[in-house]
C-alpha cells in the first residue's frame, strides 16, 4: 500500500518518532512524503520515502492529484490545531479522502489505530476496490 505523511512544521518531531516506533510496519508499504518531512523520517527511520516538493512548493497538491488517482491507500497529516497556516491543505487533502474513501489520521492517536489496522490486514480491502497501482512520482 501506499502510504502519504505530512505534518505542520510543530508536528515534525511527532511524525519522525511515530515512524520510527512503526517502522517495522512502514518497511512493508511504499511511503511517500512532502520533502522536509520525508527527509526527516528517512534519516531517522533508514525508510526509503519518495518525496514531493515542500508545502510551499505545491507538495500537498502533488499528493492530492495522487489520492485522486487513487494512488495512495492512506494519510498520515499530522495537524497543529494552533498553526492556522496550512489549515487549507489540511482541508482539501481530507475532502479528498473523504471522495476517494481514503483512510486519514490527523493526530498520533488516530495515525495509531490505521497502523495497527494495516499491520493486521484490517486495510486490505483497498487492494480489492483498485488494482495495484504503483506510485509514480
Amino acid at each position: 500500500m501506499n502510504i502519504a505523511l505530512m505534518s505542520h512544521d510543530n508536528k515534525k518531531e511527532l511524525m519522525v518518532q511515530f515512524c520510527i516506533a512503526y517502522c517495522g510496519i512502514l518497511s512493508r508499504h511504499t511511503v511517500c512524503a512532502t520533502s522536509r518531512t520525508g527527509r526527516l523520517v528517512s534519516e531517522a527511520t533508514g525508510l526509503p520515502v519518495q518525496l514531493f516538493l515542500a508545502h510551499t512548493h505545491g507538495g500537498c497538491q502533488q499528493i492530492g492529484a495522487r489520492i485522486a488517482y487513487d494512488e495512495i491507500d492512506m494519510v498520515l497529516f499530522f495537524n497543529d490545531p494552533n498553526s492556522d497556516e496550512l489549515d487549507q491543505d489540511l482541508h482539501y487533502i481530507t475532502r479528498l479522502c473523504d471522495q476517494h474513501n481514503v483512510p486519514i489520521a490527523t493526530n498520533a492517536a488516530a495515525a495509531e489505530m490505521l497502523i495497527h489496522g494495516l499491520g493486521r490486514g484490517d486495510l486490505d480491502w483497498r487492494l480489492l476496490i483498485k488494482p495495484t497501482t504503483p506510485l509514480r512520482v
